[in-house]
């Protein structure tokens, strides 16, 4: 699994001529990255008495932060394995119409698991992005840059992850379930962008 290999394995194996890992794969580690920065601040921030009105609040925060990390490790081997998936189906024989039909259905039902895998990468990244803005917010003042590398990560997380998408919609046939992806990814990245922005703006007034 790509989520057991060291970092320099897992960058070598990015860097070499294997389709997989991917951008897929990449934007999955980016939302885990986001994810660990966040609970870091929140961790930060427990058990000093500056912030203990906040203290509960942010237990909470990486407690859920650490479930949606595991997740997102996760998606990296998944987004992978959709991609193979998709590798397989074009591989099927198609000298018979019915191995033709066979095939073009397998094709179609993995190209729409290769756009769902992302899709719920960026749907679980978008889930904390207005947590991280908290957390700078209300978290331990000496972490606020760490926060903000968190939206910046989780952003290019979003962004990256809808990339796959689209590319992915660009083969399938079923226009009703194209149509409700395209919907999702507009609106998940403008609001990813949104919010980006919101916190970039604010922490120039600080630091």
């Amino acid at each position: 699994m790509l989520v057991d290999l060291t970092i320099k394995e897992f960058l070598a194996e990015t860097a070499s001529n294997a389709p997989v890992p991917g951008g897929g794969s990449i934007s999955a580690l980016n939302g885990a990255i986001a994810t660990a920065l966040t609970e870091m601040v929140a961790n930060l921030t427990i058990g000093k008495k500056k912030y203990a009105d906040v203290e509960g609040q942010m237990k909470t925060i990486a407690t859920e932060a650490a479930l949606i990390r595991e997740r997102l490790i996760r998606d990296i081997d998944r987004d992978s394995e959709a991609y193979d998936r998709v590798f397989a189906a074009f591989k099927l024989p198609k000298e018979t119409e019915e191995q033709i039909v066979e095939r073009a259905q397998a094709i179609e039902d993995a190209t729409k698991e290769a756009a769902i895998v992302p899709m719920q990468v960026a749907e679980e990244i978008a889930s904390v992005m207005e947590t991280v803005i908290y957390v700078a917010h209300k978290g331990n003042r000496n972490a606020v840059t760490d926060a903000c590398v968190a939206m910046m990560t989780a952003r290019t997380c979003v962004l990256g992850a809808l990339l796959n998408v689209r590319i992915n919609l660009a083969s399938i046939k079923d226009e009703a379930f194209v149509k409700q992806m395209k919907v999702k990814a507009d609106h998940l990245e403008s609001e990813a962008i949104r919010i980006e922005t919101k916190l970039l703006d604010w922490v120039k007034t600080i630091v």
